[in-house]
């Protein structure tokens, strides 16, 4: 077996689980590679992107019935979420080659640990979160702090999530709407740099990319259903002490590698 492929599933399973927990999917996807010293595809923005398509998947398969009551009776939180998308896609487009090259740094991620850390401690120590449907308000609040994700160690769901409860959503509602709002802008970030994987098949093989999107698919599916149920009855402060457990092992890895 081609070494490259198992390592692709390899990520694809971290891609997967980490995408839908508030511990970013992207450090992770940088900082496996950096840890084993894996490089060529599998250490690249392109490549990283690739894996999304099979959590954009994952929230398809796990979300139809909730885009099928959206665009067929409730058309204003669709609004909503076409409205609050716009802030990481202009993000998105501008800050491409900066987020590909500048912002993926193992310190800058654990800059992003710790301080997103300690935002969702804060969050989560709000008395009041009995909201069960965001306003528009609350939609491009949520859509805002979604572009902050583009910052590897920040975490779509987390700062989503936090940005929710900030706005009085209970965690299960802040969670989905994170949830749906992700979908599209994965979906975007996936048409901008998959042009790369079908333009360059002499750096990016095919079989390597989509045994690793498989991996991704199952394991997002798994891990969607999973946190919905924890979340229901658990606050995210077992999430922010592996972030900065995880900020505290990069340091050491970085000061003595």
């Amino acid at each position: 077996m081609d070494p490259d492929l198992w390592k692709a599933v390899i990520l694809g399973i971290v891609q997967g689980i980490a995408e839908f927990l508030p511990i970013s999917s992207t450090a992770h996807l940088i900082l496996f590679p950096w840890f084993f010293g894996w490089g060529g595809e599998l250490d690249t923005l392109a490549f990283d992107v690739a894996l999304h398509a099979g959590t954009l998947m994952a929230l398809l398969v796990c979300f139809y019935k909730e885009w099928l009551h959206l665009f067929t009776r409730d058309r204003k939180t669709l609004a909503y979420i076409l409205i609050a998308i716009i802030p990481a896609g202009v993000a998105g487009v501008l800050l491409n080659k900066i987020v590909e090259s500048t912002l993926r740094s193992p310190l800058v991620i654990v800059f992003s640990l710790i301080v997103v850390g300690f935002v969702m401690l804060a969050a989560e120590r709000r008395s009041r979160r009995d909201l069960e449907r965001p306003s528009l308000a609350d939609s491009l609040f949520i859509g805002f702090a979604q572009a902050i994700a583009l910052i590897p160690g920040v975490s779509r769901s987390g700062i989503t999530i936090t940005a929710g409860l900030f706005r009085n959503l209970t965690r299960e509602s802040a969670a989905r709407f994170s949830f749906l709002l992700s979908t599209p802008v994965i979906g975007g970030a996936i048409l901008l740099e998959g042009r790369k994987l079908l333009k360059s098949p002499e750096v990016y093989h095919h079989d390597v990319v989509l045994a690793g999107v498989a991996a991704s698919f199952i394991s997002g599916v798994l891990a969607i259903k999973l946190f919905l149920r924890f979340i229901k009855k658990h606050p995210l402060d077992l999430f922010v002490y592996y972030r900065f457990v995880l900020a505290g092992i990069i340091g050491v890895w970085w000061i003595i590698r």
